[in-house]
C-alpha cells in the first residue's frame, strides 16, 4: 500500500476529505518522530509500540567490491507489534467499515457562547 492509498483509506473510513486525512497522517508522523527523537516511545495499546533503538558501530562490506567498510553507530526507529497484530489471521474482519473510535461518528459538540 502506498501513502496515497493509505490516505484514501483513512479518508473513507473516518469520513474525511483526502486533504484532511493527509494532514492527520502527517501530524501523526510528526508527533511520533518528535517523541522518538526525544528518546520517548509511543504505545498504541493492542496495536504496537514505536521506540528508538541504538545500533552499535560495525564493519560491513561493500557489495560491489567486497572491501570492508566501517558503519557508524546510530539511533533508528523501531516498531514492536502489539497483541492484536501478533496473529494476523485473528485480525481478519475486525475493521469492516466501522471506525475504531465511535466519537468519529458523532458530530462535535458546539462550543457555548459566553
Amino acid at each position: 500500500m502506498t501513502k496515497a492509498e493509505l490516505v484514501a483509506k483513512i479518508a473513507e473510513k473516518a469520513k474525511l476529505t483526502k486533504a484532511q486525512a493527509e494532514s492527520a497522517l502527517a501530524a501523526f508522523q510528526c508527533a511520533v518522530t518528535t517523541e522518538l527523537v526525544n528518546d520517548g516511545k509511543v504505545t498504541l495499546v493492542g496495536f504496537g509500540t514505536f521506540s528508538a533503538s541504538k545500533r552499535a558501530a560495525r564493519t560491513g562490506r561493500n557489495p560491489q567490491t567486497g572491501k570492508p567498510l566501517k558503519i557508524a553507530a546510530k539511533r533508528v526507529g523501531k516498531f514492536t507489534t502489539g497483541k492484536f497484530l501478533k496473529d494476523l489471521d485473528a485480525c481478519k474482519g475486525s475493521c469492516k467499515g466501522k471506525p475504531a473510535n465511535k466519537a468519529v461518528e458523532k458530530p462535535a459538540a458546539k462550543a457555548k457562547k459566553k
